[in-house]
């Protein structure tokens, strides 16, 4: 090939993946790799807080193939939080630098052993990844919360979760979480106190605010654009660009020409629109592509590319399949008669094992962690009281378009939680239930009649492990002495629409394209079956659920197809310079 190719490596998306291959590839071929990420930079104290801007932080582009580009009322919005709606499943993801890194819970853990079954190749087994697993804790931090005789330190949800664990006689342990206290893990630096981190990037000793799902503007969580990507940036000169949407990959042919009979050998020409400039689009050249979009991202580039613009058509059936919510469900108990005080201290810190790490048993395999929101959200409520009367009109019209599609004991059960939720000091005794478990990864995301993502997901053959949650949950709400349970609103008869916000699979890594969308293989570990040089590097590698948060098995994974990429081992002390 005499055409001469712009980069080394370009990378689409700048989660864990994106960021952790963004961060390898630029040290192995340092100017020469670009980073594209959808959303925007996050300096400190630039996440939303206001009514009003809170209500603009979301993520909607209208492209022009579209069906909302037919509504005058559609507008782009350029938020933190991408909402999507499927069936029977909605999800949650994020859009800035730095990715799903910005909105997670910061929980940093294992699977255990039992979770790597046959579907997991020999290279991807626990065992394997170990120094992978090491490498990316050591980087992003993870401990757990500093225990010591400051009382601001003390957690009152950590210890309801523990004492609730001991009634019901299972294990709770104080989770890692990725969140700064200080580069001395023995001595934590004071609350709210300002330190550079071992990456040069500047942060705030964790002030227990309980905002880390919403943007954390203290800099407090250890997100990617304060590790990885400051190093990328500052160090081996990747070139970032925000709010850029990637379109479209095309391999090249020997004269450098588009060419969708090409096989990536003589590399590829990335599209993407510039949001910055009325959605021009610009395109560049590179050797290989690491796609890093999220799962949903990541599995909707793909699928638009074979089988809306025809440029990847051997990418193989499999792609879309064993797509997974990880099991995730979120439940409240409402108002108990002991404290939670749920809008302190980072969003999880324990975990209550149930039949995951002990025990293991595949259907009703779950974790129960303690989850927060922010104390603004607190406040908010508290305003609205002097507005009941006006709440209780909204709430009755509200109730009228919910008897055509639920039961009238469903919306009185919403109606009475909302109202509780509304009385001085309820939020103080309201415990947010958080649970991931292993749920059969039997899901499908495929484009729909418009070419867009869309999730087919079979709840009634996950409901085992769905029953043993809400079961959890009653028996939560009697031992708390509680008012009501009540799981998410779109999970009641008859909508059971669940939530995830760990979307996993789609693109499963395998020994063979007729298992899977990528290669298992350790010299071409997350490439692309069929393509040379396209990799995907984030949760659509895994092959099925985790049960465990699965931040660190993303991590190790995707460490490994960068060490794949450039042929550099990474520090286990986690030195990335």
């Amino acid at each position: 090939m005499t055409t001469q190719l712009e980069y080394q490596a370009i990378v689409i998306g700048s989660g864990f993946g994106g960021s952790i291959n963004t961060c390898r590839l630029s040290k192995k071929w340092p100017g020469k790799v670009k980073l594209l990420e959808r959303g925007k930079r996050y300096p400190m104290g630039s996440f939303p807080r206001t009514p009003h801007d809170m209500a603009k932080n979301l993520w909607n582009v209208v492209r022009n193939d579209s069906p909302q580009s037919k509504n005058k009322g559609s507008e782009d919005c350029y938020g933190l939080f991408d909402i999507r709606a499927f069936e029977h499943m909605d999800a949650v993801i994020g859009a800035g630098l730095g990715g799903g890194s910005l909105i997670y819970a910061n929980v940093f853990l294992q699977p255990p052993d039992e979770v790597f079954d046959d579907n997991w190749p020999a290279s991807c087994k626990k065992e394997v990844l170990q120094p992978y697993y090491q490498t990316a804790k050591s980087v992003l931090g993870a401990r757990p919360i500093p225990q010591n005789e400051d009382p601001r330190r003390f957690i009152a949800r950590t210890k309801l979760f523990q004492d609730f664990a001991k009634h019901e006689g299972r294990d709770s342990e104080l989770t890692d979480i990725n969140v700064f206290f200080g580069n001395d893990f023995d001595k934590p630096l004071d609350i709210g106190v300002q330190d550079k981190n071992r990456y040069g990037a500047v942060q705030t000793s964790c002030v227990y605010c309980a905002e880390c799902d919403v943007g954390c503007n203290t800099h407090s969580k250890n997100t990617t654009d304060l590790n990885y990507l400051h190093v990328a940036e500052h160090e081996h000169q990747a070139q970032i660009e925000t709010l850029v949407l990637a379109e479209k990959i095309v391999p090249l042919n020997a004269a450098g020409e588009d060419d969708s009979r090409a096989s990536g050998e003589n590399g590829y020409r990335v599209y993407w629109l510039d949001l910055k400039n009325n959605k021009i689009q610009c395109s560049a050249t590179t050797q290989r592509v690491v796609v890093s979009a999220g799962t949903l991202g990541t599995n909707e580039l793909l699928l638009r590319c074979r089988d809306v613009y025809k440029t990847l058509p051997a990418v193989n059936q499999n792609l879309g399949q064993h797509f997974s919510g990880n099991g995730d469900f979120l439940s409240f108990v409402v108002e108990g008669d002991k404290p939670a005080d749920p809008n302190y201290g980072p969003v999880i810190t324990q975990r209550t094992d149930y039949n995951l790490f002990k025990n293991f048993n595949r259907d009703h395999a779950y974790v129960l962690e303690d989850a927060s929101f922010p104390n603004f959200a607190a406040w908010y409520t508290e305003g609205l009281k002097p507005g009941w009367l006006q709440l209780g009109a909204l709430w009755r019209s509200i109730k009228v378009l919910f008897k055509r599609f639920f039961s009238g004991v469903t919306t009185g059960r919403i109606g009475y939680a909302l109202s509780e939720l509304l009385k001085k000091d309820a939020s103080y005794t309201t415990a947010v239930l958080l649970c991931m478990g292993i749920d059969k990864s039997n899901g499908k995301a495929q484009l729909d009649k418009y070419g867009f993502l869309n999730v087919d997901w079979p709840y009634k053959s996950n409901m085992p492990l769905y029953t043993a949650i809400t079961d959890m949950g009653k028996r939560f709400k009697k031992w708390a002495n509680a008012k009501v349970f009540i799981p998410m609103p779109n999970w009641l008869w008859p909508a059971r629409r669940n939530v995830t916000v760990h979307s996993l699979g789609g693109c499963r890594i395998a020994d063979s394209a007729d298992k899977g969308v990528t290669s298992a293989d350790e010299k071409t570990f997350g490439q692309v079956f069929g393509y040379q040089g396209l990799y995907v590097a984030d949760g659509a590698l895994l092959p099925t659920a985790v049960g465990a948060n699965p931040v660190a098995t993303i991590s190790a994974l995707s460490e490994r197809v960068a060490e794949g990429i450039t042929g550099e081992k990474p520090n286990p002390n986690g030195d990335l310079k």
